[in-house]
Formats: structure tokens, sequence, C-alpha cells
């Protein structure tokens, strides 16, 4: 058994596939369990493996930094201490404030980070944003067959949002990135860096790519 950061990693089989790089997708199997075996999450139960960025904070601490330390094929026992889980808070009426949880995972497989497609349109005459600013956008959404989901030239007024930290889809957060202010842009986005297998109810279906016609109208 290993220990990492109070984390302890207990390797039950080791994987001979590919170890994950920052930013890849991962698919893990897993179970999750409190200290008294209670169990509160099966991803075997749902039938599908669940698939997140490693490393980008979209999960416990404890996961970026044990699931980082498999393979393809790999299994592993993680005992994530409370500070790597969900600490003094817990989570909604399923772990208690300071739990320490056990998870069983399985490394499924493991996918190099996906990109957005950027085609500039027009480049712009000021700044670049930088992580943490807030811009202003505007934008014409359409799914792949030319179908506009959303228009913020119709509501007369841009979204304005911070960017680089999360408030936004991942594609957004990568594709305005790489604007100057007053630059107009096409992003096409990839299902795992928009709304992923769900979709958005009623306007985005499942494992759909997304274009963008962006304007950065304004930085600060």
């Amino acid at each position: 058994m290993t220990q990492d950061l109070g984390l302890k990693i207990k390797h039950i089989e080791e994987g001979t596939g590919a170890a994950p790089q920052k930013g890849d997708y991962v698919s893990v199997h897993y179970v999750g369990t409190l200290l008294d075996g209670t169990e509160f999450d099966n991803s075997h139960k749902r039938g599908e493996p669940f698939e997140f960025p490693i490393g980008e904070g979209r999960v416990i601490k404890g996961w970026d930094v044990g699931i980082a330390q498999l393979k393809v094929g790999g299994k592993a026992r993680l005992i994530v201490p409370p500070e790597m889980a969900y600490g003094t808070q817990g989570a909604g009426g399923v772990i208690p404030p300071n739990a320490t949880l056990v998870f069983e995972v399985e490394l499924v497989d493991v996918k190099a980070a996906p990109k957005i497609e950027y085609i500039e349109i027009e480049e712009g005459s000021g700044a670049k944003p930088q992580r943490g600013q807030k811009v202003a956008v505007h934008y014409v959404g359409t799914l792949a067959d030319g179908t506009e989901f959303d228009n913020s030239l119709n509501r007369g007024q841009p979204i304005q949002f911070q960017l680089g930290v999360g408030r936004v889809i991942p594609g957004w957060d990568q594709g305005i990135a790489l604007m100057r202010e007053g630059g107009k842009a096409t992003l096409i986005i990839p299902p795992e860096l928009a709304y992923g297998k769900r979709g958005s109810p009623g306007a985005i279906p499942p494992n759909a790519t997304l274009t963008f016609d962006v304007e950065l109208v304004k930085i600060g």
C-alpha cells in the first residue's frame, strides 16, 4: 500500500495499458463505500464507467491523485481522507461530514484530451483575456445539422462570465482564451468539452458536437 498526501492506495491488480496524463479523459468503474461498509455509489449498477478529465479538478482530489497512479486494466482500493473528499460539509445527505471514503476502482480506458476546432474569422485589436478575468461574449450556437439552440444577439446583450474557472462549458474556456478583444471566431466543440453524454434537456441532445460563432466584445 502506498500513501500520497494522506490518500492510501492499495494496488489489487496491475494494469498493462497506458497511464493517464493530466487532461486525458479516463473511464473508471468504481464502488464507493463509507468506512462502515455502507455503499453510496456504484458505477457497475448503472452499467457504464464514469468518465472525466484527470487532473482538472472535476472530481474529488483523492480521485485525481489516485487514478493517476493506475494503468489501464489496473484495479485498486483508494482510502480517501475527508480533506481529499468532501471535507467538513459532506455531500447531499449521502456522505456525512468528515467522512473517510473507500473506493474500489478499475481504470477501464484512457483517451487523449479532446480539443476544440478553432477557426478565426476576424482578429481582434485588443488584448487576450487571462484566466479569472471577466469577459463579455456574443454568440450563436448551433447543432451539427444547423439547428440553432441559442443566440445572445436575439436577447440584445452578450453573456458575461469569468474565464477559465468552470463557469461555462470547457470548450468555451479553451476557445475564448485564444481570442483578442473585438475578435470573431467559430468554435467547433466535441461533446466531451460541451454537454457530454447527457446533453442539455430540451435543447442539446446527448453526445452532440456544437458550433458557436462568437465575438469577444469586452474584457473586464
